[in-house]
């Protein structure tokens, strides 16, 4: 497997981290896993990164198979990949996955650590990781349950079986699905959306969400209340402001 180093987008501030599938003489999946905690390491400290794209190039790129977990439950392989999705939970900015392909054992966990996922018509997805005598532990028992309820998490990962991007959109794993070979362009013009509203804006927003769930409800008011407040020292407000005053597209600093 390879990694692309990170890459600006060249129409607006969207950082994106393209991943590929298995290559001659490509580096083991523990190396790949390796990398890729490397760049979100750099993306953390990327202050022109509104937005994140944790995307695949070609099919297979987030498809880790029962054969291969062994791989990563030995030695060092297991710290060097839980750090992949602690470090795409960890992001403050937007993440989105693009799927083009399947996700399965650790790669499905990966996307679920993201915070919108657009997939392929032709995708699956599954947790097969009971099929190889071991669970999953890149936060797949906690994530998916959070996302797509109780029920359907303990069937997707006590029988390891797949279901179909159809299936997924329908109980809210994926957001969005789109025809095969579109993944890419699809997550991309959703990015730039993003990146055009003020970054205070949206890392408050995702804050007060992703913290929120975790809070009782009037813990999660008061912290919501809290971020507003917060809003109103920022530079973002005050031209947001103006800029609806003037009639006019807002330019936001992210301060």
């Amino acid at each position: 497997m390879n990694v692309d180093g990170v890459e600006m987008d060249k129409k607006g501030p969207v950082a994106h981290l393209r991943v590929t599938g298995p290559e001659g003489g490509s580096p083991s999946v523990v190396q790949w896993a390796g990398d890729v905690s490397e760049r979100l390491g750099m993306l953390g400290w990327h202050e022109d990164a509104r937005v994140v794209v944790f995307e695949s190039k070609e099919e297979g790129a987030f498809c880790v198979e029962e054969d291969t977990l062994s791989e990563l439950c030995e030695g060092p392989g297991v710290g060097g990949v839980s750090s992949i999705a602690d470090g795409l939970a960890g992001m403050g900015a937007p993440v989105i996955a693009g799927i083009e392909g399947d996700a399965t054992g650790p790669g499905l966990e990966w996307i679920l650590a993201c915070d919108l996922r657009i997939a392929s018509e032709t995708s699956r997805f599954g947790l097969p990781q009971v099929k190889a005598g071991v669970m999953p532990w890149e936060g797949g028992t906690q994530r998916l349950a959070r996302l797509v309820g109780r029920g359907k998490a303990l069937e997707m990962i006590l029988t390891g079986d797949r279901i179909d991007a159809k299936e997924a959109l329908r109980i809210g794993l994926v957001n969005r699905v789109v025809p095969r070979g579109e993944v890419s362009k699809a997550v991309t013009e959703l990015a730039r959306d993003m990146a055009s509203k003020s970054p205070v804006s949206t890392r408050y927003a995702k804050e007060a969400i992703c913290k929120g769930l975790e809070l009782s409800l009037e813990q999660g008011l008061r912290l919501e209340a809290d971020l507003y407040y917060l809003m109103h020292t920022t530079r973002d407000r005050t031209e947001g402001i103006r800029a609806f005053q003037e009639k006019r597209k807002p330019h936001f600093e992210g301060k």
